[in-house]
């Protein structure tokens, strides 16, 4: 979970940085490929997370 909260804050940074900054569009696309690479990620966490772990003692 950790993973996926600091991409979302890189992709949030590296957005931000290329909307502000002229000459940085690139950026801001790299950001939003970042993103969309985390959704991705967390989608494919989240489906299988659906089995029953066992704890180990």
């Amino acid at each position: 979970m950790s993973l996926f909260l600091f991409l979302v804050l890189v992709a949030l940074v590296l957005g931000i940085i290329g909307f502000a900054a002229h000459g940085l569009f690139w950026l801001l696309i790299i950001g939003a490929a970042v993103l969309l690479a985390d959704l991705v990620y967390a989608a494919m966490r989240f489906r299988r997370g659906g089995r029953k772990h066992r704890i180990a003692r």
